[in-house]
């Protein structure tokens, strides 16, 4: 099985066999979760050219960056096929016999192309179910676009600073591994489609709205409590580094003007809404080290986290 923080529940999928087409993050990022759910997971990628090193892979991640394919890829079985031929459609159609939730992540043309639209695949195999990964739901899934526009759409990327992680496609994936668990409960519940496979789009832009709630609902924009109003939910300079500092909740923030020798708000008042707390609390941790602010952390039972 794969290897990194965020194990999933193991063996909740055991038995189940997944079937991934889909390329570069969000796609293989939810198939990795899944293996880690126990399911048996097997991808498909393109042919590479003619005289390829035995080995080579053919999706965008594995050539970008080989240590995070080799991580995604950990518990999954890839094999290579060309789509467009019928020794790749014969090894495709076999695969998918002995499939209970195919994975893509291609625009619907190129799937159609491919004769993997869900019309043509519920018709030869009924029972089994698709969760197809897309950019923008509906008309705009024919749009092309990536973590970055779909972010920029929701107003995620602020400044010309690039976002410090591929929110939209990690949230996508998430989100993707969701639907799988969705389409095999509704499979097996009683009702209409009891036993038959169903389909379940995830839009990679609908992540991005998702995270983007917060913003929406202004608690991340600067007069937000947590987007900088609030001077205990900020990060600061200390000596030797930086301190993420989220003493939010009332308890926390009066232990924190308490150690930091904060004067006293008139009635009323929420000390760390005033603009001079943010000034002596820039003051305080500036003349602290790291592990000075570590220290006080544990002692106080705050939520602080010092960084490089």
């Amino acid at each position: 099985m794969n290897s990194f923080p965020f194990k999933a529940s193991s063996n909740t999928l055991n038995g189940i066999r997944i079937l991934s087409v889909a390329l570069n993050l969000p796609g293989p990022a939810a198939l990795m979760r899944l293996a880690d759910m126990g399911a048996k997971c097997t991808k498909l990628e393109p042919l590479p050219p003619a005289g390829s090193a035995k080995g080579t892979t053919t999706d965008p991640m594995g050539l970008y960056a080989p240590h995070a394919y080799a991580q995604l890829h950990g518990g999954v079985k890839v094999l290579q096929a060309d789509l467009k031929s019928d020794k790749g459609q014969a090894q495709l159609q076999k695969l998918l016999a002995q499939t209970d939730v195919l994975l893509t992540s291609f625009r619907p043309s190129a799937l159609n192309k491919l004769g993997l639209s869900w019309n043509d695949l519920h018709a030869k195999f009924p029972t089994m179910n698709m969760v197809s990964i897309v950019g923008s739901a509906g008309a705009g899934a024919e749009i092309p676009g990536h973590d970055l526009t779909y972010l920029a759409a929701h107003g995620l990327v602020t400044g010309l600073a690039l976002p410090s992680t591929l929110f939209a496609d990690m949230a996508g994936s998430l989100q993707a591994s969701e639907a799988v668990l969705k389409v095999l409960w509704q499979r097996a519940k009683p009702g209409r489609t009891h036993g038959k496979g169903v389909l379940h789009e995830v839009a990679l832009e609908d992540a991005a709205a998702y995270l983007a709630l917060p913003r929406q609902w202004k608690l991340t924009e600067p007069k937000g409590s947590v987007g900088g109003a609030h001077a205990g939910y900020a990060v600061y300079a200390c000596k030797n580094g930086r301190v993420a500092v989220a003493a939010l909740e009332p308890h926390f923030a009066a232990r924190l003007a308490q150690v930091a020798g904060l004067p006293s708000a008139k009635a009323g008042q929420n000390v760390m809404l005033l603009a001079k707390t943010k000034t002596h609390l820039t003051a305080f941790f500036a003349s602290l080290t790291r592990k000075q602010v570590d220290a006080m952390a544990l002692a106080n039972d705050l939520p602080l986290h010092t960084m490089a």
